[in-house]
């Protein structure tokens, strides 16, 4: 059996997707009961359980041969980053009791970064639950292409992407969700000792000027990235609704310096661009 917390999601959704598909059992971690029907008709089991109740969660694990683990993301963390420190703590001592053989946990690239910023709370996580007796994996994935969702309005009405990816010729890694998946239920399956680091990214790195020209000759017209100057950033992030963008703002500047990167060489995703922009702006209004 294998236990997938944020199934709801774009990648719990894929690993358990792939897990499936190759006939293996699936405990789908759920915090919202109303979603169940449609994971226990693909022939899930289903458990309840919210990501800060460390008591639910080690019953949702129980008896669970591995472990899928994403923490919620929190895009506006307060400083300190207290609310995922008390789900890092709770899921350590879930795991603990529960004792699955081997976890994967989803990270990010650049978790091994040594200046504070967004992904520091998955640097977090992978100090916390790498102490922990059985074997486990992070998975370290690449920007998603997915996030390029909020990019589709702008180029669609206005023949911009306003980036704060900067410069618009610089490409960074990035990799679709189903790859991510594909590779998560990929690990889940295979025995490993310790601690382990897996670094994922797409086919080819993307720069904001390839993005434009990529949305450009799929909505048929002109499209351009266009830097958002720094000194702007903050007051952009807070108009969004931020009310921490300083950690928001810190993540940016290590993809833009170059602080920010794969440590060790990453592993080749199949899925382009392209294919993920088109499957995005079919699913527009």
């Amino acid at each position: 059996m294998y236990a997938i917390t944020g199934i709801s999601g774009q990648v719990g959704g894929a690993v358990a997707r792939a897990l499936l598909a190759q006939g293996l059992p699936v405990r789908a971690v759920l915090r919202d009961a109303g979603k169940a029907p449609a994971w226990q008709a693909r022939g899930c089991e289903v458990a309840l359980a919210t990501m800060d109740d460390a008591a639910a969660l080690a019953t949702a694990f129980a008896g669970a041969e591995a472990v899928f683990v994403l923490l919620p993301p929190d895009f506006d963390p307060a400083p300190g980053f207290p609310a995922t420190r008390a789900v890092i703590a709770g899921l350590a001592a879930a795991l603990r009791q529960a004792a699955p053989q081997r976890v994967v946990c989803l990270s990010t690239v650049g978790a091994q970064a040594t200046e504070e910023n967004l992904l520091s709370q998955l640097t977090e996580m992978e100090r916390v639950l790498g102490q922990l007796p059985m074997p486990v994996a992070f998975l370290r994935a690449a920007w998603f292409m997915e996030n390029t969702v909020w990019d589709l309005a702008g180029a669609r009405e206005h023949g911009l992407v306003h980036s704060l990816l900067q410069p618009t010729s610089r490409a960074i890694p990035m990799v679709a969700t189903s790859d991510v998946g594909a590779l998560a239920a990929q690990l889940l399956r295979q025995p490993w000792q310790g601690r382990k680091v897996v670094e994922l990214e797409g086919p080819a790195r993307v720069s904001p000027d390839e993005l434009a020209a990529v949305l450009g000759r799929l909505l048929a017209r002109q499209v351009v990235a266009q830097a958002v100057p720094r000194e702007d950033w903050e007051a952009r992030l807070r108009a969004q609704g931020s009310r921490h963008p300083l950690p928001r703002m810190r993540m940016l500047d290590g993809f833009n310096q170059g602080w920010i990167t794969f440590e060790h060489a990453a592993i080749k995703g199949e899925t382009t661009l392209e294919q993920v922009l088109r499957g995005l702006l079919e699913g527009m209004p």
